[in-house]
């Protein structure tokens, strides 16, 4: 018919976006950011404990650049678990919709990402909270 080409148009425009939304959404899932949270507590606290001021001299700029850095190695250290893990991963029911696991996500892109961003936040925190 002729409004078969009008809806197959249609339809392709509304898969894209469900399709995008779901890559990220992967990679965010590998990041594990339930953890990342709880680590991102963890480092405040202890820079908190560790710092000579009190908290209203906190250098609250230093402890930002701290958590993001920290969260960004702890993601890649996510993903790279996750990776090295698959095998395991595919056959554990808790862990097999996972994004490599369920192979909705190649292997090899994981890697990539860990990498990424372990390098990247090291590198950060090289950076921005290392004093000489």
């Amino acid at each position: 018919m002729a409004s078969e080409p009008i809806f197959a148009a249609l339809d392709a425009r509304v898969v894209q976006p469900r399709r995008a939304a779901r890559v990220l959404s992967d990679y965010w899932a590998l990041t594990k950011p339930e953890i990342n949270f709880i680590i991102a507590i963890t480092t405040a606290a202890g820079f908190w404990l560790g710092s000579p001021e009190t908290v209203s001299q906190l250098p609250w700029a230093a402890l930002v650049h701290t958590l993001f850095g920290t969260v960004l190695v702890a993601s890649g250290a996510a993903t790279l678990n996750q990776v090295i893990e698959l095998r395991f991963d595919a056959l554990m029911k808790r862990t097999a919709r996972r994004p490599v696991a369920s192979g909705r996500m190649q292997c090899s892109h994981a890697l990539w990402f860990g990498m990424a961003l372990s390098i990247l936040g090291v590198a950060y925190l090289e950076v921005t909270t290392n004093s000489l």
